[in-house]
């Protein structure tokens, strides 16, 4: 897996070519908080990559996830300062493209981090963890990890939003694929029948929504004993709930980001697997793609075979399943959100 990430950096190296100094152009991020941890690196590796160019960064964030109205502000604002280029993780990923679009005709690189906008070239590019895979990952580990109890398994899905944005649907349907279960529509997620699953709630990916997601389904069947979050700190809120009724040691859960903490709750026994994003690789290149942009008006190219520029993903778990490849928490820490 950590090949897999490096090829991908090369990859993008050979296409875009070295950094251009880019002093005096200005470029935007927003992110959809600046609270949770993967955004606050996302934000991390766009300063870190601006300073080295000489480029002016200005940062946004939404108040809560879900906060579309203040990312349109904010890319209305990116306009009217003259930026040319923005990096956007996006909370509603099909309202925000009229925003975008405007953004784009005013000469303006639009870079999607993370998240895909619905449709995915809505933006000029985007550069993102597999989403699908990182789920598949995660479903592929627990089910091994149940070994023959993987058909009596009881599952609770702990997603994002109602609004279903597309890194939710990919994660969750990806899990779903990878644990064995038959889809629905791929493209959202509670339509399946298999009555392993328990249900889908929402935690706006934060530890107080996953504790009140948790406790929702736990009413619902208190047997469950596999439980899928959409991130970490979902993941750290649902092991509180689980906690309170004595049953944090005999459930399995799964999350994805690889965050440091998240790779400490592993340590810690609180998350079973997590795989690993590469958030702060994601918005260093997303800066350097807006270099480019500004000087030669070059715009990145998708790594081949897929619609969007792939960071690389990887299983963190110490505890290893036969048939699927991860690396242990030792590397998962040397390696977090870099």
């Amino acid at each position: 897996m950590k090949k897999l990430l490096l090829g991908t950096a090369l990859s993008f190296a050979a296409t875009a070519g070295s950094a251009f100094a880019a002093e005096g152009v200005t470029a935007c991020l927003i992110t959809k908080t600046d609270t949770n941890p993967f955004f606050v690196k996302m934000k991390e590796g766009a300063e870190a990559k601006a300073a080295e160019l000489g480029m002016t960064l200005k940062s946004f964030a939404g108040k809560i996830d879900g906060d579309h109205e203040t990312q349109v502000a904010a890319i209305e604002t990116c306009i009217a300062d003259g930026a040319k280029g923005i990096l956007l993780t996006a909370s509603d990923t099909s309202s925000i493209v009229p925003a975008v679009q405007q953004a784009r005709d005013a000469g303006l690189v639009v870079i999607a981090l993370d998240t895909p906008l619905e449709p995915i070239d809505a933006a000029d590019a985007t550069f993102a963890t597999d989403n699908f895979l990182a789920g598949e990952l995660i479903g592929k580990w627990a089910a091994a990890s149940l070994g023959d109890e993987a058909a009596n398994a009881k599952i609770a899905m702990l997603d994002l939003a109602v609004s279903q944005p597309t890194v939710g649907v990919l994660r969750d349907q990806g899990f779903l694929q990878g644990f064995g279960i038959d889809l629905g529509d791929p493209n959202k997620w509670g339509d399946e029948t298999d009555p392993r699953i328990v249900g889908n709630d929402i935690t706006a990916g934060n530890e107080e929504g996953g504790r009140r997601a948790m406790e929702n389904l736990l009413a619902k069947d208190p047997m469950i004993n596999v439980v899928y979050t959409i991130n970490e700190p979902a993941a750290a809120g649902a092991y509180e709930a689980l906690k309170a009724i004595g049953r944090e040691n005999d459930v399995l859960i799964v999350s994805v980001d690889g965050g440091c903490p998240g790779v400490q709750n592993i340590k810690d026994g609180v998350i079973g697997a997590t795989s690993q994003q590469y958030p702060l690789l994601m918005a260093s290149k997303g800066i350097e793609a807006i270099s480019a942009w500004a000087s030669t008006g070059a715009k990145p190219e998708p790594t081949p075979g897929k619609a969007f520029f792939d960071t690389g993903v990887a299983l963190v778990t110490d505890q290893p399943a036969e048939g699927v490849e991860s690396i242990d928490t030792n590397e998962g820490m040397n390696l977090c959100w870099g």
